[in-house]
């Protein structure tokens, strides 16, 4: 007698019935169970920034690179693509693209590069002119408000794979960024730590017209804002300013004869002195349209001022980086120099004469 056929012991894929096949309920996870050590990438970080001082600290436990003069930015490498994130929150991705497409090639990590967004003249130093000039920060006259030359000289590394790094010491994060782009090649580069005195440092990179050093506490975390864990010392002084007001002249260039500025004094604007020195034609005549473009122009300053000059007082919006030498006793600069219009979606720093205290 033929025995019958066994029946099989696992279950069919189609069901007889034709009703669809569904998995078991996925149960809910014991909160008892450790999670996975994963930390979600922040959307934005807040930048660490410099402390200046006239002289660097004693001791071994400082990092000493070159200061680079040009755009703070932060690269965001993401599973979704890349942002190039300015201290404003701005994603200028579109005006970097030899940057975004330098992070691309990094890899598959995802990451948060902390640096500098810079254009290098024909001796290797820091062009902030001509980062502003691709950029067309001033007037935006040509359309182009790109800069395909420009390098980002990495000198923190913020995020890595899934670990927030920002809790770790300063000479971890270093150790990780230079294994990060250890052999890279492309529009994103290391800043180079330099083992040297700080004071030698310094006087060599003035000597090669350098805008200055900067110095990182070893043993530090990463702390947004001007805490004092970053310092740095500089060979000529330069500082964002407060555009308030403009002298008219039929002679000079883009018909105005100097610029007055201000800096912040707790939250009051400070009359700090005058620039008219720095300009080029073109710029000049960029600089005094956007003025004259401005919400309003009036005939009561801004701020508190005692001086007899005609001048046209202008809504302070407009942001000068200005070179200079020292301050006088009251408070004015001197010596000084126009070196750009900022981009207020760079946030860039107003300075305030609190600081002067410090």
């Amino acid at each position: 007698m033929t025995k019958p056929p066994r029946p099989p012991r696992s279950k069919p894929l189609l069901r007889d019935d034709g009703g669809p096949l569904q998995s078991r309920p996925i149960r809910k996870r014991n909160p008892a169970q450790p999670a996975l050590p994963f930390d979600p990438m922040p959307p934005r970080v807040e930048p660490a920034l410099a402390l200046l001082k006239q002289k660097p600290p004693s001791g071994d436990d400082w990092g000493w690179e070159i200061k680079w003069d040009g755009y703070r930015l932060a690269v965001h490498v993401e599973p979704t693509g890349v942002r190039i994130i300015t201290r404003g929150g701005y994603d200028w991705a579109d005006r970097f693209p030899g940057i975004e497409a330098a992070a691309r090639a990094l890899g598959s990590a995802t990451m948060i590069l902390d640096g500098e967004g810079v254009v290098l003249d024909e001796q290797g130093r820091s062009d902030f002119n001509a980062l502003q000039n691709s950029l067309g920060a001033v007037g935006r006259r040509s359309g182009n408000l790109t800069a395909g030359n420009a390098l980002f000289m990495a000198f923190d590394l913020l995020y890595l794979d899934g670990r927030d790094l920002r809790g770790e010491p300063y000479r971890t994060r270093r150790h990780l960024l230079e294994e990060t782009l250890r052999g890279f090649e492309g529009a994103i580069r290391l800043s180079e730590e330099i083992e040297a005195d700080p004071a030698v440092l310094l006087d060599h990179a003035c000597r090669l017209g350098l805008e200055g050093i900067v110095g990182k506490d070893r043993k530090s975390r990463y702390r947004s804002d001007r805490t004092g864990d970053w310092i740095k010392l500089k060979c000529v002084q330069s500082e964002g300013f407060l555009i308030v007001g403009y002298e008219r002249s039929m002679g000079a260039r883009g018909g105005f004869a100097s610029l007055l500025l201000a800096a912040y004094k707790g939250d009051e604007l400070r009359y700090v002195g005058s620039v008219g020195t720095g300009f080029k034609e073109r710029t000049a005549g960029a600089l005094r349209a956007a003025m004259d473009k401005l919400p309003w122009r009036r005939k009561v300053p801004p701020v508190p001022y005692k001086g007899k000059r005609r001048v046209v007082w202008v809504q302070p919006t407009l942001i000068a980086e200005i070179e200079f030498r020292q301050w006088t006793p009251d408070n004015k600069l001197r010596h000084t120099a126009y070196k750009g219009l900022r981009d207020r979606q760079d946030n860039a720093d107003v300075f305030r004469l609190d600081d002067l205290e410090k």
